[in-house]
């Protein structure tokens, strides 16, 4: 039977706990909640911003500079952690599960937030009720590259190879990533035969894209920019509806007769879901100020993202809409990850 008191042979335990119960009393005779007066002294102390995915990604780079920025207004350290795997859902899980004190955030992604929840029989985290959306860090559509000396020069042309025998086939960094379900989306779109070559990560795919050995890719403009300046690829379209502002004289896929056509990469900065409302208030009124910043934006567009501002209860409604959205290629394409 446990006892209904306190030892007195434990007076430290004894004393932390009259200690923490007179202040629990006091604070409730002022009329202020202990999550108020947790959010009057936010942050006392560096806030962690979880990366789900390694160093060097884009998801990384868009991490430290909004990192680097938001330790202004807080009046605080921001510290990135990288902690990668199981497509993101490694590091989200981290964050769901922390104390939800605004001191642990994660960078969000259409992955882990979207993908992932269709994607994973299991996933040890709901994208939508175990998170606080804070602020909107961007977007991204992606690029469908072909190599430079492909005769294919227009979507049109893609459609026409696709429906002759044998069709073509397309690469990207992996089972049901963001570039395997836009080509299958584009796939739905014009018909024909395109057959899916995943690949352990990006790079290597578009190595096999510039070498001619797959037809073509969809992926990020800050990854393939550099190629096509350099002569090695040649972009036949964006994902998203309208241009990219990264790569203005690439028209869209939806302008070249493929229907309707928008899918884009997104990042979105989340807490864990019972952080307190003054606390979440001050995160997102930092990542405004942050995301106001001209030199922000300028690097964030380096990266080829474009910005978005949303109100809390939009930040909501665009992240449901989402899984809705990328829950259907999901499911088109028969991708699976345990």
């Amino acid at each position: 039977m446990t006892s209904s008191f306190i030892s007195s042979s434990h007076p430290r335990l004894a004393r932390r706990t009259l200690l923490a119960a007179a202040c629990t009393l006091g604070l409730a005779a002022l009329g202020l909640s202990p999550a108020v007066v947790l959010a009057q002294d936010y942050p006392s102390r560096p806030v962690k911003l979880v990366v789900p995915f390694g160093p060097g990604t884009t998801t990384d780079i868009i991490s430290r500079v909004i990192g680097e920025a938001l330790a202004k207004p807080l009046g605080q350290a921001v510290i990135v952690e990288n902690r990668a795997g199981a497509g993101g859902a490694i590091g989200s899980d981290l964050v769901a599960k922390s104390p939800a004190d605004g001191y642990t955030l994660v960078m969000g992604t259409v992955g882990t937030h979207a993908i992932n929840a269709t994607l994973y029989k299991k996933l040890p985290y709901d994208p939508l009720k175990d998170f606080a959306p804070v602020a909107f860090a961007g977007y991204t559509p992606t690029l469908l590259v072909v190599a430079a000396n492909s005769p294919l020069k227009s979507v049109k042309d893609l459609a026409a190879q696709a429906a002759k025998p044998g069709g073509v086939s397309f690469a990207s960094a992996g089972n049901g990533t963001s570039g395997h379900l836009a080509g299958e989306l584009l796939k739905a779109r014009l018909g024909g035969e395109m057959v899916h070559v995943p690949y352990k990560e990006g790079g290597l795919a578009m190595s096999d894209v510039m070498g001619g050995q797959v037809q073509f890719m969809f992926y990020h403009p800050a990854a393939v920019l550099p190629h096509i300046k350099a002569g090695k690829l040649r972009a036949l379209g964006a994902s998203s509806a309208r241009r990219s502002a990264a790569a203005p004289d690439v028209p869209a896929i939806a302008e070249q007769g493929a229907g309707d056509f928008d899918l884009v990469a997104w990042f979105m900065i989340y807490a864990p879901a019972a952080t307190p409302a003054p606390v979440l208030a001050r995160l997102r009124d930092a990542a405004a100020q942050a995301m106001a910043s001209s030199e922000v934006v300028a690097k964030l567009g380096a990266q080829g993202l474009e910005l978005r501002s949303m109100k809390p209860d939009e930040l909501a409604a665009f992240g449901r809409t989402e899984i809705s959205k990328w829950s259907e290629l999901v499911k088109r394409s028969g991708a699976q990850v345990d």
